[in-house]
């Protein structure tokens, strides 16, 4: 095809159980303007003998073979090799929904925008297939258009627009914006959360990014070959951190803006890591993320403004005695949100009505007390 509207990336390495599904998902897609890359990295279970003869069969399918074992290097090839006007993403162990790309497109299009991202499903297929629908914007901020750089004046809207889960297979990206501003995935060895620093690249420069209510690909969580069920990759994430602290170097014009908005996604997605880490691990972790911290701290780039309270006072504590840090860990949950909060009842009763006032300004008054009643939920859960 000379001119497609989206090309879509399928990075694979041994997936031979999901592969067909995947490949149907993306050849039946009501957008019928695409085209296909897919990019092995030397699969040996079956998985380029599949790919091979869906090449044979579509003209929409290329397959490209990868030199090395990288998702990181395997995106980046694929970009290389594609003509459309859009790109898209979808992992191989997961499957779109039939008008993913078509819904990606048509807003992408209506608003001329850099990248347009929607919500997916979890997805799990034993014992028996069940979709938990993670949407990632309400009505009320899917009605706008938004520069993440410019556009929020509190830090905290900022963080928790970068906070979004960095899900790059759910969205679609101008192809002129990726290669103009040559935003390319950190190419580290196998699947290993480069999403994370491209994610961060995409939005401290995109003008234009919109965000839709629909849930559009199914995210599997049962294969156990994937990152997020790998507790091995323990310091990936700070690969992925060093990268990002790359990029703000070679733009100092952001690095002064986003420095704080850094070392707070930097702090939660720590903490995500290691609450899945192998116990025997967890304090060598917590000891790096110390050294990190402190560095951040005495470089003047964590910023108290973009932190709550309890994570704030919890980030310091990491740097004093990470030890006492992970003797908080209780019962799967990080207790220093209880002890640490030590706001008068005023205070907190004063946050809690600012920032219902401003979630009912950003996402309406419908989704800001479901999520009222979800916390309520969980504070009784904790109790």
């Amino acid at each position: 095809m000379d001119n497609p509207k989206v090309s879509i990336i399928m990075p694979s390495l041994n997936v031979g159980p999901y592969i067909e599904e995947c490949v149907d998902s993306v050849l039946k897609q009501t957008l019928k303007e695409i085209e296909v890359i897919c990019v092995d990295a030397g699969s040996t279970d079956g998985t380029l003998e599949k790919l091979q003869a869906y090449e044979a069969k579509d003209p929409r399918v290329h397959l490209v073979i990868s030199d090395r074992k990288s998702y990181g290097y395997q995106v980046n090839l694929g970009f290389d090799h594609a003509h459309g006007e859009y790109l898209g993403i979808v992992e191989t162990d997961d499957f779109a929904e039939p008008d993913m790309f078509e819904k990606l497109y048509t807003a992408a299009k209506k608003d001329d925008l850099d990248v347009c991202k929607a919500g997916f499903y979890f997805y799990w297929s034993k014992p028996a297939a069940k979709d938990e629908p993670s949407p990632i914007a309400s009505e009320v901020m899917a009605s706008r258009v938004f520069c993440p750089l410019t556009d929020f004046k509190a830090p905290l809207e900022q963080v928790d627009f970068f906070n979004i889960k960095p899900s790059i297979w759910s969205a679609i990206y101008r192809r002129s914006f990726i290669e103009g501003q040559k935003i390319r995935l950190n190419e580290t060895p196998g699947a290993s959360f480069q999403d994370t620093a491209f994610n961060f690249k995409v939005y401290a420069l995109a003008k234009r990014v919109r965000l839709l209510t629909d849930c559009v690909l199914h995210y599997r969580q049962d294969n156990e070959q994937s990152s997020i069920n790998n507790p091995g990759k323990a310091y990936c994430l700070c690969d992925e951190y060093q990268a990002i602290d790359d990029f703000l170097d070679s733009h100092p014009e952001l690095k002064g803006k986003l420095e704080g908005v850094k070392v707070r996604l930097k702090y939660d997605a720590y903490i995500w890591n290691v609450n899945r880490l192998d116990e025997s691990i967890k304090l060598k972790f917590l000891e790096r993320a110390s050294e990190e911290f402190k560095h951040e701290l005495e470089m003047g780039y964590a910023d108290r403004s973009c932190f709550v309270t309890y994570k704030w006072k919890a980030f310091l504590l990491i740097i004093q005695d990470p030890a006492k840090f992970k003797e908080k860990w209780l019962d799967g949950i990080w207790a220093v949100d209880i002890e640490f909060d030590d706001d008068t009842k005023f205070m907190k009763l004063w946050k809690k009505i600012n920032g219902g006032i401003y979630c009912i300004r950003d996402h309406g008054f419908v989704y800001t007390v479901k999520l009222g009643i979800d916390k309520l939920k969980d504070r009784r859960n904790r109790e």
